[in-house]
């Protein structure tokens, strides 16, 4: 079976063409990161026109990258949310279209679901597993039995991981986005030169990062206030140091909640997806904790964790599988819990 995916939730059209769930025959994303570079986050309006105007090209391109034609097809899956409704709207809007205009099948595919689905388009994992989805507008863990069957154990609170580096970069006038701007520069910094808080929230997976980021905040203005920066043992604290230390608090929770969700589940597998999931020193701390713990870690490839429409091709699949379709009054939702 073919399925054409298509994604537009967020700033990135994206539209890609899979083969039974698993097997990627085109994978095309288009990029708004210079649009809303000069903002230092995405601006929706912005975000919606550019779709508009990338929608057309995108799809044809992962039609033509895939060496098929519409009428190939099996089914065409488009996020229906969570995410940006203006941006949601465009994608929804053209696979309505498209789906009326040749019969082909229409699939209302989750985003949040399709960055765990993204794992499968690289290797097979054995239900069920603990989910760590981080990512710019999400932060939850999930206990997965199965496709379409999910618990939710706890998610953010406030800020999402991948918006908290956004804003801590803003604040540390390091660029757009954050997340690789932050995880490059915290390879040259001291991960313990500064104590930022570490929200772990005792008794709950539920994750919070604001007071985190109000921290960097404040711990920024002492600095402005002292006309310089401080010394530890000698030697001066830097951006490079700060980056590190905000960092490394993100990842001590978001590690300690994840393998503490595995063991209290029973399950010796998780899966760590979404676009902050692409973070290098996440990725193998992680990796290195469970390992000590028996617990086995899956990570897509960098670039399955960004936002794609592989991965909801992939999940769109097992839905049609199982003769799930969406009808033409579809409408896409800013807020769909998993």
């Amino acid at each position: 079976m073919l399925i054409l995916g298509i994604d537009t939730s967020c700033d990135e059209t994206a539209a890609s063409v899979v083969e039974d769930g698993s097997t990627i025959l085109s994978n095309v994303v288009s990029s708004q990161v210079k649009i809303h570079k000069r903002y230092g986050g995405v601006v929706p309006e912005l975000a919606s026109r550019s779709h508009i105007e990338a929608i057309l090209p995108v799809v044809e391109r992962a039609l033509g990258d895939a060496e098929i034609k519409i009428t190939d097809l099996s089914a065409i899956a488009v996020t229906k949310g969570p995410g940006l409704v203006g941006s949601l709207l465009v994608g929804v809007s053209f696979a309505k279209a498209l789906s009326y205009s040749t019969g082909i099948p229409l699939v209302a595919a989750n985003h949040l679901e399709g960055h765990i689905a993204s794992i499968f388009l690289e290797v097979k994992v054995q239900f069920p597993f603990v989910s760590l989805v981080v990512s710019g507008g999400h932060t939850a863990l999930y206990f997965a039995k199965n496709f379409g069957e999910y618990e939710e154990l706890g998610r953010t609170r406030d800020d999402a991981a991948g918006e908290a580096y956004d804003k801590v970069a803003k604040v540390l006038n390091l660029g757009y986005p954050g997340g690789p701007i932050i995880d490059k520069i915290s390879h040259g910094g001291n991960p313990h030169a500064v104590k930022f808080p570490r929200p772990y929230l005792p008794k709950s997976f539920d994750f919070s990062f604001s007071g985190l980021k109000t921290s960097v905040v404040n711990y920024m203005r002492d600095i402005e206030r002292l006309g310089h920066f401080p010394k530890k043992k000698g030697k001066e604290i830097g951006i490079a140091d700060i980056s590190a230390s905000f960092q490394q608090a993100v990842i001590d929770v978001l590690v300690y909640k994840a393998l503490r969700a595995a063991e209290k589940r029973s399950v010796r597998r998780i899966v760590l997806s979404g676009g902050v999931a692409a973070n290098s020193s996440l990725r193998q701390e992680i990796s290195d904790k469970a390992k000590e713990k028996g617990i086995k870690v899956y990570i897509p490839s960098p670039d399955l964790c960004t936002d794609n429409a592989a991965m909801v091709a992939a999940i769109g699949y097992h839905y049609h599988k199982r003769g799930i379709h969406a009808s033409l009054d579809l409408n896409p939702e800013a807020y769909l819990p998993l």
